[in-house]
Order: structure tokens, then sequence, then C-alpha cells
């Protein structure tokens, strides 16, 4: 059974390689058609990747075994245990957790977690790994912005943490990059060295952009400016702050335990928040709450993302390939997801049509999170 799962996902992996060469034909992937294939193939991805990790992963292994998992009749991602970091990441060593049990040398890349339950964890990731994040990244870019002559400020934090490092080591050639951290006074002597005639995204932490234009001297009006935060969600309110000083502001959502990117708002998710932030009742009876979550969307080839009955978000990354699988791994994120075509569904019951939203849009799934379960709150990157 593997190795025809093997066989099939290879070459489906070359189609997929062929639409992904440009944003343009990486596109098509998010036409409605495309939804009922790409659900398909990602569950030929999950089971593969199952059947690899059982085999070659010895923590893993052990893990199922303490579980007393015993499949009955077909297999389902569904009857796998969940992985958590008490009940596994904490249990077995970053070897074990790793495909082999070792860590594999050249390419391999380690990155540290900010510690919001008690001491910070250590996460690996391979060369494999790095390609496709930098591959999504890129596609995301070029989708959105496409300008091989914009500056990118990255103002993430760098070092161990996983989201700057990526970042710069994704975009570093589709663009001018130049990786500053969160420091205020190097982004803004930044601005002032290259002056008006570039067009800027900055990428960075909600809090750090938020004091940046508070306390700056730099007339953020001459300059031609983009943002994308991550590290934390932010209100709609800020968003509106921040639209004072760039043209767009954007959210990215990832997570060190997965990978950074994971999923992206979009002009379409924006908008849908926007209207859920005016009207509680309409936010309420699609997300069962007065307050809107942050809303984003994700590529069902990559990702498999589940609720637990506790409103946990319980994620798989479909990747084989990498240094260690992450499977049905609950990073308690509280939240949800929709297909497109059931939260449209949803909409058109209010009285709201989909394509009202936007004028552009994809069919890829929605994946809308509230935040951490045990209250951690997110600061700068850090958790508190």
């Amino acid at each position: 059974m593997r190795w025809l799962l093997l066989a099939i996902l290879v070459f489906l992996g070359w189609i997929r390689w062929l639409l992904e060469r440009r944003p343009r034909t990486y596109a098509l992937l998010m036409l409605p058609q495309a939804q009922p294939l790409l659900e398909t193939i990602a569950r030929l991805r999950a089971h593969f990747l199952f059947l690899k990790a059982r085999a070659e992963c010895p923590a893993y292994r052990r893990f199922l075994a303490e579980q007393n998992y015993a499949p009955r009749g077909g297999w389902r991602l569904e009857d796998v245990p969940v992985t958590a970091k008490d009940n596994y990441i904490k249990r077995y060593s970053i070897e074990d957790r790793c495909f082999g049990g070792v860590l594999h040398g050249r390419g391999d890349v380690i990155d540290e977690s900010s510690g919001s339950s008690g001491v910070p964890n250590n996460w690996v990731r391979n060369a494999n790994e790095r390609k496709d994040v930098r591959r999504i990244l890129q596609l995301n870019y070029g989708l959105m912005y496409g300008d091989r002559h914009r500056m990118l400020l990255n103002c993430f934090a760098l070092g161990p943490w996983a989201t700057g490092m990526n970042v710069s080591m994704s975009l570093a050639d589709v663009g001018i990059l130049k990786s500053i951290g969160p420091d205020a006074k190097k982004l803004e002597a930044t601005l002032r060295t290259f002056g008006t005639r570039y067009r800027y995204l900055l990428f960075g932490y909600p809090p750090f952009v938020k004091s940046f234009v508070d306390a700056t001297d730099v007339n953020l009006g001459e300059y031609h400016l983009d943002l994308v935060v991550g590290g934390e969600g932010i209100s709609e309110p800020l968003r509106e702050y921040l639209r004072r000083h760039f043209r767009n502001v954007v959210s990215s959502y990832g997570a060190s335990d997965l990978e950074i990117n994971l999923a992206v708002e979009t002009e379409w998710t924006i908008a849908l928040r926007g209207r859920c932030a005016q009207d509680r009742e309409l936010c309420r009876s699609l997300f069962g709450r007065d307050t809107p979550p942050m809303i984003f969307q994700y590529n069902a080839l990559d990702y498999r993302i589940e609720t637990s009955p506790e409103g946990e978000l319980v994620y798989t990354i479909l990747r084989a390939e990498g240094a260690a699988p992450k499977i049905r791994y609950n990073l308690r994120d509280l939240g949800g997801t929709y297909t497109f075509r059931a939260l449209a569904r949803a909409l058109d019951a209010r009285g709201i049509a989909a394509q009202s939203l936007a004028s552009l849009y994809g069919h890829f799934p929605i994946l809308y999170v509230y935040g951490r379960s045990d209250l951690t709150v997110a600061f700068f990157g850090a958790k508190v």
C-alpha cells in the first residue's frame, strides 16, 4: 500500500510542480472545481505520511503503541491519536521524533519556540521543508505583490526563532531584502537612507509596527508602504489605524511548532472579518462569538486541519519529506474551518453574496482562529 501511494503521489506531485511554477498557474488550484480533487489528494498524502511515520519514526511508533492504536476497517486520519506537547513532544527526544531516529546533518535547521508552555522547545526542519515554505511564500508574494524591485524590510525577530529567519531565507530572491529585526531606529534609518523612490513591504509584529508609526519622525505619507504582520492577531480598529500609513495590511498565520505562513489573509477574508466586526449577529452565526476571529485561507494540499470536540485546532502537515512528522498535532489554538462553499452558503442564507465581499477571491478552505485555549496572549511574537 505504501509504495502504491508513493507512486501515485509522485505523479500528482509532478503535475503540481508544473502548476506552481508561476503564480498565475498556481491560481488554478484555487478554482472551485479543483477543491474536491485537492481534498482527495490530501487524504492520500495523509495516509502515506502516517504509514511512513509508523515505519520510520521511533517516537511515533512508540506513541501509537502506548495509545493502543488499532485501526478497524479502512484507515481514517480521524481515528489516529492526537499528538500534543504534553503527550508527544516532551516525552520523546528530538532525534526520536525524526524519520530514522537521527538528525541527518547538513541541511537540518533547528528553530526555537517562544516558550509559552514554560520552557522553549526546539523544532528541526530539513532542506525539503524550507524549500516548500520558500515556494509557498514566493507564490503568495507573487499573487499579492509580484514586484521584483520592491524593498522587503523584515522586522521580525531574528536568531533562533522561526519566523524572522525563514522570511529572510525564503524571500531573498524575490525582491530587495533587508533583515532589520524589531529595531525601530534601524527601520527609520533604512527609510531615510533609501527614500521614497522605492516601494516597501514591511514584515513585523503588530505592536512593533504600531509603536514605530506612533514614534517616528519620518513622514510615512510620502512613502509607498505595504504591511504583512504575524506572530499574533490584530483587531480591525488596529488594522484601520495602520492603514493610515500602509496601503495594505495583511496577516499571516503560523507557529514554530508547525511552520510559518500556514495560512494567510486574503482580500476576501479581510472583507468578511470587517463585515463581522460591524454585525455581531452575523459573526455569532458564523463563528459562535460576538467578536470576529482572525480569518485566513490555506491550501488543502499542504495541510489537513480539524477541530477537536473542545474546539481546538488539530493540524497535519502533509509532507512526508520533512525531518519530523506532524500528524494530528494539537497546537491548543481555538477555532475551526469551513470549506469555501459551506461558508458561502452560510453567508447566502443571511442575504450576503460571497462575491460581493471582494472582486477577486479563491476557493481555498477557510481557517478561523481565536487564540490559545490556555489564555496565552502573544506580544511582540512572545507568549505571555
